[in-house]
């Protein structure tokens, strides 16, 4: 595909905000099934441990970068990124733009009464909003199945997967073809956000590449071990694909 770069292993769009919802808009007139997912570093991080997540995302139709440090290392590496295309961001603009065109949405994940609030209030903010089906993402290996049948039974043209990495990629990776979605993106804990119960850091800091500081001041015990212990490993990947050069 065109306009594809490669970083430390995994491929990724060279694609704006505008371009990427263009490409959305044709994978839904098409009516074919496509996954999405967000590379940043803690993605990129994962991807080199987990060979079958790295295959995973370089198979998606769509992949954009989710983290400015990921943005700027293209640019050093002579790749240059065009720009951020948060996944909360892009999460948001899709709602917008099903309201506008009649989509069917699906939306996967997060505890039952904060999908629940995900689904009302986003019914409220964007009226004509079409909600397909709701689910939380808690289930057994034996429920995964009917899981899977709902979504497809669904029609939806948009699916969201607000759970875990590399959970929710592996997940689509598997189904998507079985559940015949149009377009499929993991949003992970993008349905916090959306309905206010984690808090987004401020613009200056989401441009400044900090945003991931500012989640780690709101969850300090439970992201200290992924930001400054496991992604970490950033650093060694940026320098061994600097030095081939």
């Amino acid at each position: 595909m065109s306009g594809r770069i490669t970083m430390m292993g995994c491929q990724i769009d060279n694609l704006s905000m505008e371009e990427t919802l263009q490409r959305v808009e044709g994978f839904i007139q098409s009516g074919l099934p496509h996954q999405h997912v967000v590379v940043n570093v803690d993605k990129l991080v994962k991807a080199e441990r987990d060979p079958e997540l790295r295959r995973i995302i370089n198979e998606c139709a769509l992949i954009n970068v989710d983290g400015m440090p990921v943005v700027w290392a293209s640019r050093l590496l002579g790749k240059g990124l065009k720009e951020r295309v948060a996944g909360v961001d892009l999460f948001e603009a899709l709602m917008g733009r099903a309201a506008q065109k009649g989509w069917r949405v699906y939306l996967l994940g997060a505890r039952e009464e904060v999908v629940g609030a995900v689904k009302q209030t986003y019914e409220v903010k964007y009226p004509g909003l079409t909600v397909a089906g709701y689910r939380n993402g808690y289930w057994k290996p034996e429920e995964e199945a009917g899981v899977v049948a709902d979504i497809a039974a669904a029609r939806a043209d948009l699916l969201f997967v607000a759970i875990s990495s590399p959970k929710k990629e592996h997940f689509l990776g598997q189904y998507q073809a079985q559940m015949k979605v149009p377009f499929a993106m993991g949003v992970g804990g993008t349905f916090d956000v959306a309905v206010g119960r984690v808090k987004r850091a401020p613009l200056w800091m989401q441009r400044s590449g900090l945003e991931w500081f500012y989640r780690f001041l709101q969850e300090p015990r439970r992201m200290f071990r992924r930001y400054f212990i496991e992604d970490m490993a950033f650093i060694r990947l940026f320098l061994k694909e600097a030095i081939r050069r």
